[in-house]
């Protein structure tokens, strides 16, 4: 850049926008946004290590896509092109893509090319940049405010990763205003400005999330206002309404929000929340949407999700349909509020839905033959027997017979489920009583005798329950830890902090959910450290867990309270304040604990604000006594009764095997959590083997042997374990226990 490039520039932002002056040219003075640029985010490490791949940012206007591009452009090594794909087309791609084989084959230097609008582009020049992406050539940065899921390129979706930014936060939008009236250079700081509480407040509310909305009427109100005597621009609350008089929503009828806009309508009206209801139509009428479209839906939900609970509400919502097309707007509003109401009130069923259950039958069943009662015996009563031992219902009391409507091999089918909602619920017991009579009927040979005899639908989820059950009997682990996760509901941009790492059974999942995130574990060996960093060897270096273990503790310290204590405040220091954890998990973290509360509140100071702690623990006060599989005839009475005076006492005295629930909750509620712990029992086969005697009677420390040998003499210790290799060795027992969910909410 020349002298008078340099001077150009400068001019042309002296002279931009107020919201252009203010962009952040840093991370550091990036605003909002913490879920995925925040500390320890994928993205924030991505750039700072230099180390971007191709991304989509998705988000609102204002929100800061392109700031973003802009930040990354400031900060990286590699050369940065930036076309607006309203205003280039393929020509321009060519151009962009020559310059970056270039700058690559004669310097080595990686080409970003940032695409604003990306979803403008049509699918030729979409096309155009994907074999340079694929190989290398270019990373592409792409912005949109439109679902990129469904308006960009599925395969350039697939070579990209997808951040989605959310609107800014009303303490984000403060922030922005501040700055704007602080910075003496490129805001208004070397004027007087000052604003009522009243006025800044309406600017945060109906910006809407929108920093440049914010920002563009900020610059207006300034502008416009004239200074006093004093020198000082007063922006009041007139001003402020005069400067931004309507909320920007966003609403583009053919885009994503559209589709999910009308979607939390119609759910809300499904799930009989009136009010809801009424504030998404208000939102749809509000942004331009054809009340036509709205109606068409509604019409669609009476009997999707009403049907026969209520049969008028096909009729209400069409009566209003009608009554709008005569009245128009604005009045038709009236009309339109009333069919919401209506439907979002009255009783639910889907019923209905029975019918594409038929129809998947005629899909996937071979064709079946009419029953000849049914058959028309107009034409072919003489010759083929057509509608021969037809049932006239009319003739019968009630009008109803017991008779085969169904063809031979759907006999006892039921497509049609009422519901117990509304008028439907009188005609449930009814359509049952007519089934079991026609099931009844069949099997006294009233009726042709079905290939397949069977009542009730068939129950698909409980049969893929059952399924999956058979399939993973005695993975109790992997249960346990699909169970834990679907507790943490872990989002893909959060930090995660697995307590207990040990083999890995809960790492590699977390770093499955959180992807955009970062995941810490604490080990407590030099094996579980080997293992797992020999595994992640095979992850993408800004993908891999980070792995705390301190393995030298100080003497008066444990290895764990070493590696929470120190190495957890070593990142601190690294990153100028504490790391904290949306999610923190782990399998019996506090096994072996003697001070419970200490360990827990060392979690709890690393848990972020709406933060979660999900624990699974086993409670060692019910677990399976060893005793209990001795019999009298394998140990003396008196050595079995002190076999089970010591193994008692142990449970009741030592602080890390006595401990109960409360020991658990209380120092959680103390700390302001909202928490709920859950005990359930267990019981499983185990098979008695030589390892494990070996595990229970051997020299360690903490071994069962060990424990017991301090009140039983150790000729005793001896006899046991031989009990144990002459009598139970190669026998299943029975292995009974507890386990205790812990989930804590920190507001």
């Amino acid at each position: 850049m020349d002298l008078f490039d340099h001077h150009r520039e400068a001019l042309v932002l002296s002279e931009a926008p107020l919201a252009a002056r203010m962009r952040p040219r840093q991370l550091d003075d990036f605003i909002g946004q913490d879920h995925i640029v925040g500390p320890g985010r994928l993205l924030r490490r991505a750039i700072a290590a230099d180390q971007l791949s191709s991304v989509i940012f998705y988000g609102p206007p204002g929100t800061g896509k392109t700031t973003l591009a802009q930040i990354i452009a400031n900060s990286t090594q590699a050369h940065f092109i930036a076309i607006n794909a309203v205003l280039a087309g393929v020509k321009q791609i060519r151009e962009a893509i020559t310059e970056a084989q270039d700058r690559r084959g004669q310097h080595g230097q990686r080409t970003i090319l940032f695409v604003d609008e990306v979803h403008r582009f049509n699918k030729a020049q979409q096309d155009a940049l994907l074999p340079w992406v694929e190989n290398g050539t270019i990373v592409l940065i792409g912005a949109t405010t439109e679902n990129p899921y469904f308006e960009v390129n599925k395969a350039l979706v697939s070579r990209s990763r997808l951040f989605q930014l959310r609107s800014l936060e009303a303490s984000d939008l403060e922030q922005a205003i501040d700055r704007a009236l602080g910075d003496k250079y490129l805001g208004y700081g070397e004027l007087a400005v000052a604003m009522e509480p009243e006025a800044r407040a309406h600017l945060v509310n109906v910006a809407n999330g929108d920093a440049r909305a914010l920002l563009n009427a900020l610059e207006l109100a300034v502008e416009t206002t004239e200074p006093d005597s004093s020198g000082q621009r007063l922006i009041t609350l007139d001003v402020a309404e005069e400067s931004i008089q309507q909320r920007a929503v966003l609403y583009d009828k053919e885009g994503d929000a559209h589709f999910d806009t009308i979607s939390a309508f119609i759910k809300s009206v499904r799930g009989s929340d009136p009010d809801a209801a009424l504030y998404w139509l208000a939102r749809m009428v509000y942004s331009g949407e054809d009340p036509r479209f709205i109606f068409r839906r509604l019409i669609i939900l009476a009997s999707e999700d009403i049907g026969l609970a209520d049969p008028q509400a096909v009729g209400v919502v069409t009566a209003c349909a009608t009554a709008f097309d005569r009245i128009g707007m604005p009045e038709g509003q009236y009309p339109l509020a009333q069919a919401t109401l209506y439907l979002a009130n009255t009783a639910k069923s889907n019923s209905t839905l029975g019918y594409f259950e038929a129809l998947k039958a005629v899909e996937q069943e071979r064709a079946e033959d009419i029953p000849n009662a049914l058959k028309d015996n107009n034409r072919d009563a003489k010759s083929f027997g057509h509608g021969a031992n037809y049932k006239y219902p009319h003739a019968y009391r009630d009008h109803w017979v017991a008779q085969q409507y169904l063809p031979n091999g759907l006999q006892g089918q039921a497509f049609y489920q009422p519901s117990n909602q509304g008028w439907e619920k009188d005609l449930a017991t009814k359509v049952d009583q007519r089934r079991e009579a026609q099931i009844a009927a069949l099997a006294e040979g009233d009726m042709a005798v079905p290939e397949v005899l069977s009542f009730g639908p068939v129950n698909a989820r409980a049969e893929r329950w059952i399924q999956r059950a058979v399939s993973q009997s005695g993975e109790r682990l992997g249960e346990l830890r699909d169970r834990l996760f679907t507790l943490a509901q872990c989002q893909r941009h959060h930090r995660v902090l697995d307590a207990k790492a040990g083999s890995g059974l809960l790492t590699w999942e977390a770093v499955r959910q959180v992807p955009e995130g970062q995941v810490y574990v604490w080990v407590e060996t030099a094996a579980e450290q080997k293992q797992l960093e020999q595994q992640a060897m095979d992850l993408p270096e800004l993908m891999r867990p980070i792995v705390l273990s301190q393995l030298e503790p100080h003497p008066k310290q444990s290895a764990r309270t070493q590696t929470k204590s120190d190495q957890l405040e070593a990142h601190d220091t690294e990153r100028s304040e504490a790391l904290t954890f949306e999610r923190i998990i782990g399998r019996n973290v506090l096994a072996g604990e003697d001070e419970m509360a200490d360990s827990l509140s060392q979690l709890i100071q690393r848990l972020s604000r709406n933060g979660r702690l999900i624990l699974v623990e086993s409670v060692p006060s019910q677990s399976q006594r060893l005793y209990k599989w001795m019999d009298e005839r394998w140990l003396s009475k008196r050595l079995l009764k002190q076999l089970k005076q010591a193994e008692e006492s142990l449970y009741r005295s030592e602080p890390s095997l006595s401990w109960d629930v409360e020991a658990l909750r209380s120092p959680l509620e103390t700390a302001g959590l909202a928490v709920t712990v859950t005990v359930e029992p267990t019981v499983s086969q185990v098979q008695i083997s030589q390892n494990l005697i070996d595990y229970w009677f051997g020299e360690r420390d903490h071994s069962y042997a060990t424990r017991i040998g301090a009140m039983v003499p150790q000729d005793d210790v001896s006899k046991v374990r031989q009990a144990f290799e002459t009598k139970l060795m190669g026998r299943q027992v029975e292995l009974r226990g507890a386990i205790a969910w812990v989930v804590a909410n920190k507001a």
